[in-house]
């Protein structure tokens, strides 16, 4: 069986064109994701399930929401597989395409006043597909700029990409604040269609700039070398599922915090709360504004510093911040909702979120590295992000106490904590024993 080589480090006009893929990439698909979520808040209950009572419109409409992260395995183990097999940038292409065509038809969809029960039914179909899409995006955008960057630097470049879900969220939450600034009856008959309508501009750019990318070099000395696999899901599920099982309870707990802070608690600010869904959305996207470079600076210190300590403290913060965040809606005072969500998610969410794309990565081999992280990652999006806001409704709904959602998203972080810290030991001990096994090693090579 052949070494892993030493790939030579990349031109310097290659790392940053391939950054720019990544980024704009991931953020397009964030974009499309998160206008999802917040049309689900605001005013899905009111298109596509009027006849229901406003607890059951709002739970059948995070339902919907919720689709879009069950099917996100699918899509990781789908373009996974052809990622490891064929190539990156392929399923890097083909993944925007597909998002931004999903996207464009819930724009152009039937609301129930026009063709009633079939309208639910064919928006819960293309969320199906943004999912889908969504599953392979992820991984492909993280594979690209971590293979690329030298190994020293591995953190920072992996955590580019990983700035699209702020970089996307901000576009949609700025997309959506400008639609809701018109009268209630234009925002319901056609206004928020404009955010959906508008992605397929911006899949045109991110096509144009992926197209002109060339292929991972790692990827490309791995099939060089003959170390791909025949079904690389099989290989996973064999020699690495304990890598994807703590990849998937370390993502957990912020996957749970991020949905519920972007979608459950901008609709309960307006409809419980009477703050207004405009005003939810300047503090969304001050708060990602401010991610934008704590990511950046996450993925550094990772580099830096290591990962270990960053965990911990980040993961803590995580914790007292979503307690801030609920406690600072409670007062249903403007001023310091936004400086809840300044802090908490802004700032504070990120000092862990940043590193985990290079941790998630580090985990797994290079020939089997896009399908394991991807499903990983894609699992703890089902439980974490897509179930949670109905989780948070049911909450409320039965204990009468906007508290107990906090309480579950803790939980969800505690997990991760422990996921996290064994999951940097594994990777620490597969790299020591991928470099014990190179060529300056007789025995070790022999023994192979």
């Amino acid at each position: 069986m052949s070494l892993p080589s030493q790939k030579p480090p990349a031109p310097r006009n290659a790392l940053r064109r391939v950054a720019a893929a990544s980024l704009a990439g991931n953020a397009i698909e964030y974009y499309d994701f998160s206008i999802y979520g917040l049309a689900a808040a605001l005013v899905f209950p009111q298109l596509f399930f009027p006849q229901s009572d406003p607890f059951v419109a709002t739970l059948a409409t995070f339902g919907t929401l919720a689709v879009g992260y069950i099917s996100r395995p699918l899509g990781a183990i789908v373009f996974g597989h052809f990622g490891d097999k064929v190539g990156r940038k392929p399923m890097l292409v083909i993944t925007l395409l597909l998002m931004g065509l999903a996207t464009l038809a819930i724009g152009i969809l039937p609301t129930f006043d026009q063709v009633g029960v079939w309208a639910a039914v064919m928006l819960t179909c293309l969320r199906f597909l943004q999912g889908i899409a969504f599953g392979g995006e992820w991984g492909g955008a993280i594979l690209m700029a971590f293979e690329y960057a030298p190994k020293n630097r591995r953190g920072l470049f992996a955590a580019i990409p990983q700035v699209g879900p702020a970089t996307g969220a901000l576009l949609g939450n700025a997309a959506f604040l400008l639609v809701t600034l018109l009268p209630r009856e234009d925002l319901l008959a056609w206004g928020w269609r404009i955010p959906f309508l508008f992605s397929f501009v911006l899949v045109i750019v991110g096509m144009f700039i992926r197209l002109k990318i060339a292929e991972s070099p790692e990827f490309q000395a791995t099939k060089a070398e003959g170390r791909q696999v025949k079904v690389p899901i099989a290989a996973v599920l064999k020699n690495n599922l304990k890598a994807v099982l703590l990849v998937a309870g370390g993502f957990l707990g912020f996957g749970a915090f991020s949905v519920i802070v972007m979608t459950y608690l901008v609709g309960y600010s307006q409809s419980v709360m009477g703050i207004p869904a405009s005003t939810m959305l300047s503090f969304t996207m001050l708060a990602f504004a401010i991610q934008i470079p704590m990511i950046l600076l996450s993925g550094h210190l990772s580099d830096r510093h290591g990962r270990r300590t960053l965990i911990i403290v980040g993961t803590l913060a995580a914790v007292a911040s979503i307690f801030l965040m609920f406690g600072a809606v409670a007062t249903a005072q403007p001023w310091l909702v936004g400086l809840a969500y300044a802090l908490g998610f802004g700032w504070l969410y990120t000092i862990c979120y940043g590193l985990q794309p290079a941790l998630f990565a580090d985990a797994f081999p290079a020939e089997v590295r896009f399908t394991g992280m991807s499903l990983g990652y894609q699992l703890a999006n089902v439980v974490g992000s897509g179930f949670t806001p109905m989780i948070a409704v049911w909450l409320v709904h039965s204990t009468g106490n906007l508290h107990a959602v906090p309480v579950f998203v803790a939980v969800t972080l505690a997990v991760s904590l422990v996921c996290l810290l064994r999951l940097a030991a594994l990777a620490q001990a597969r790299k020591t024993a991928e470099e014990s096994a190179s060529p300056e090693s007789p025995s070790l090579v022999a023994a192979r």
